[in-house]
């Protein structure tokens, strides 16, 4: 998802306009583009202060918090590594069919881009972790919940909602990997050493933004509704995220 432009400064809680803006908010890894003064509110501001206790619930829970100093049982990341190789494979040909339906050239370009990542980026992390290890075919029901949700906004939703369903995936890992990487250090001796650099690293970053301003830009031309309809894609996604990571964490079973 790298695309080597440049880039806006982090932004900050001091940076936003508002002071109630939660804590997690100080992670928020981009501003939107300046808009006129007369314009509404960057719908991406807007879904950040939203999602912000789901956020907060995201990094506060123990499988982020071990990732992170390295205490996380290896048999538990190897389940999360292992759905995590299903969920890509289903993500990534979403966002390959998503380019199909995108107005803009440069977006199709962009979500292509973004599909052969999934694929050979993120795949070359998992075989990493996954080499020699024994593998599942079957999707956790968290995982089966999130790409068929996805899979649904594909078939039945805008193209503005499609990019805001599949956002969470871009925007939660950069702050949860920029989170880690920032308090984890530069230790080499955590084993998940690799997965923090991956996501907390500048060049996941570069794409990540570019999907926030799509949705930008998208958004600026959407009734109210269809803002709202965006926003409710994001939260719900957002915390299909929190699922994901918390059935790794619990080894969640079909429970017949």
């Amino acid at each position: 998802m790298s695309d080597k432009t440049d880039s806006p400064p982090a932004e900050t809680a001091a940076d936003c306009p508002s002071q109630d803006i939660p804590p997690f908010a100080a992670v928020a890894p981009f501003k939107s583009q300046p808009e006129p003064a007369s314009a509404q509110t960057p719908w991406s501001l807007d879904a950040w202060r939203a999602a912000a206790p789901i956020l907060e619930k995201i990094l506060a829970h123990p499988f982020v918090t071990t990732l992170m100093d390295g205490t996380l049982p290896r048999q538990t990341f190897l389940f999360y590594i292992s759905q995590d190789a299903l969920y890509m494979a289903d993500y990534g040909r979403i966002l390959a069919a998503a380019a199909l339906k995108a107005p803009r050239a440069e977006d199709a370009g962009f979500l292509c881009e973004a599909a052969l990542t999934a694929v050979k980026v993120e795949g070359e992390l998992h075989e990493g972790y996954l080499k020699g290890e024994t593998r599942t075919d079957v999707q956790t029901p968290a995982c089966l919940l999130y790409t068929s949700f996805l899979h649904r906004h594909l078939s039945l939703s805008p193209f503005s909602t499609i990019m805001a369903s599949v956002l969470p995936c871009f925007w939660i890992y950069l702050a949860v990997g920029r989170h880690l990487l920032s308090l984890a250090g530069d230790s080499p001796e955590n084993p998940y050493r690799d997965w923090i650099d991956t996501y907390g690293g500048e060049d996941f970053a570069i794409g990540v933004e570019r999907a926030i301003r799509i949705c930008d830009r998208l958004a600026a031309g959407e009734t109210p509704e269809g803002r709202k309809d965006m926003l409710e894609a994001f939260l719900a996604a957002s915390r299909m995220e929190w699922m994901f990571w918390d059935s790794a964490y619990r080894a969640e079973a079909w429970p017949v």
